[in-house]
């Protein structure tokens, strides 16, 4: 049942709207607090899907309860109920974040239409929250290693900023994962997150295909296209393996990173653009740029924060977490019961040389699950994981 919390200086509106709330509705259970204070201690200690707040208050008004709900529990809507004198403050509380007003004294059906409405977008504000949960678990970091745990710590402090990061690693050890993380956790999570290949790319296309391009710039560009850049526009994007990108096409990320503007291909007009920049790549950069591959101010640019994610091979301890992680996904992926791994199969596992990191063991435990009996044996890898 909704929780309802009325903060109201004034018995009898108190009761009225209590009255109100309960005898129109059985489905809310309504509490009650005499004045500000005592409201905002309330809201601190229990969690409420609604508060309805006086604004002329003792003690403490009703913009500074709203005010500090904001700080301490933003997503409970408040409803400020306003007298006649309150009626500009009612609106001002507005801009500081209240779902409504009502005015005293309290319309019945304007009353209980706005506390349904108030309701149910707290109804789906929670229900886009366990949804974003949902979606980040797909890129989950699994894992206690100290190494982790390190990578995690960063990305703590790293992702509600605009730093730019760098992620360094060999193939296969879940730097995009890194970069997912960065981003759901920033500020920009609402927004868009790109990702580039900048390998998969020929580097006569890269160019376009990162900031886009006008019509007849080339022979097979028919009609104006935006590229990633201008897709990621308030948001994210994710250049991996950008060691792999042409001189060219780097010159014109470093005036993006510099200037905040890129310019579409075969055009002159700059376009704005509020991005911010995750790398990835498996290479030594510092060695590309003495190779004269890669530009050090470009480095420069994009290492204003290091991650370098460890392989496999650097990280054993983590590995029974990763074999319970993967069958739990794969089994649920393949509608079947979860396969249980004997401890003699997980040990063995961990001996092995991970070439291919973090995504050899996905395909190895996959493998075993298909091919291996109702209980994964030391055999069975044996068997089917021999390398």
């Amino acid at each position: 049942m909704p929780k309802i919390l009325i903060i109201e200086d004034e018995a009898a509106i108190r009761r009225v709207l209590g009255k109100i709330l309960t005898e129109e509705s059985n489905t809310y259970t309504v509490e009650e607090a005499e004045d500000g204070l005592a409201g905002l201690e309330k809201i601190k200690n229990e969690d409420y899907d609604l508060v309805l707040c006086d604004i002329k208050m003792p003690k403490m008004d009703g913009v500074e309860v709203l005010e500090a709900v904001k700080k301490i529990k933003p997503e409970t809507p408040m409803v400020m109920i306003s007298g006649h004198g309150d009626l500009e403050t009612a609106i001002q509380t507005m801009r500081l974040g209240a779902y409504d007003y009502i005015s005293k004294p309290p319309d019945l059906n304007r009353l209980l239409n706005t506390v349904r409405n108030a309701l149910d977008r707290k109804t789906l504000v929670t229900e886009n929250k366990m949804l974003k949960k949902k979606v980040s678990k797909n890129y989950e970091m699994v894992g206690n290693s100290s190494a982790i745990g390190h990578i995690k710590d960063i990305i703590e402090k790293v992702a509600p900023t605009d730093a730019r990061v760098l992620i360094t690693g060999p193939n296969g050890t879940g730097k995009e994962l890194v970069a997912h993380w960065l981003h759901e956790k920033s500020e920009r999570a609402a927004a868009p997150f790109i990702e580039v290949n900048c390998a998969a790319i020929p580097s006569e296309l890269i160019e376009s295909e990162l900031f886009g391009h006008v019509k007849g710039a080339f022979t097979s560009a028919v009609k104006d296209r935006a590229g990633k850049f201008e897709a990621a526009d308030k948001g994210t994007i994710f250049l991996d393996e950008i060691g792999d990108m042409s001189l060219p096409a780097q010159a014109k990320v470093l005036r993006a990173l510099q200037e905040n503007m890129i310019q579409r291909v075969g055009a002159e007009k700059d376009i704005k653009v509020d991005v911010r920049v995750v790398a990835a790549t498996n290479k030594d950069l510092k060695k590309e740029i003495e190779e004269g591959r890669f530009r050090e101010d470009l480095y420069h640019r994009l290492a204003v924060i290091l991650i370098k994610v460890p392989a496999l091979n650097d990280r054993r301890d983590d590995i029974p977490l990763l074999v319970n992680h993967f069958a739990e996904k794969i089994s649920a992926e393949q509608g079947t019961a979860q396969k249980k791994f004997t401890d003699d199969a997980v040990k063995l596992l961990q001996e092995y040389d991970w070439t291919g990191n973090i995504r050899e063991l996905r395909n190895v435990v996959e493998r075993l699950i298909i091919l291996g009996g109702a209980e994964i044996s030391e055999t069975d890898v044996k068997l089917f994981a021999s390398k």
